[in-house]
């Protein structure tokens, strides 16, 4: 598999070894890790977010806290009434 990191993708390497700093390994283990750990830690953050002893404002900071360029956490409190 390649990655492009050529022109307006160059981001792209920065990024990846950012992952490699991180994880303290090589390029390709970098994102190997990142792509196992992002799925669990997205999981786990909803889980977080969706606790019922949160209050709105809470869940608000940490959704706003955990969101990313590529992950965004967003809270729906929409209340909906229905009537005969």
């Amino acid at each position: 598999m390649r990655i492009r990191t050529d022109g307006d993708k160059a981001y792209r390497n920065d990024a990846i070894e950012r992952a490699a700093d991180f994880y303290d390994c090589n390029k390709t283990k970098a994102v190997v890790s990142a792509c196992e750990d992002i799925p669990a830690l997205v999981a786990a953050a909803r889980q977080v977010i969706e606790r019922d002893d949160l209050t709105a404002e809470q869940r608000e900071e940490i959704a706003e806290t955990l969101s990313t360029r590529a992950v965004n956490f967003e809270i729906d409190t929409m209340v909906t009434m229905e009537t005969g």
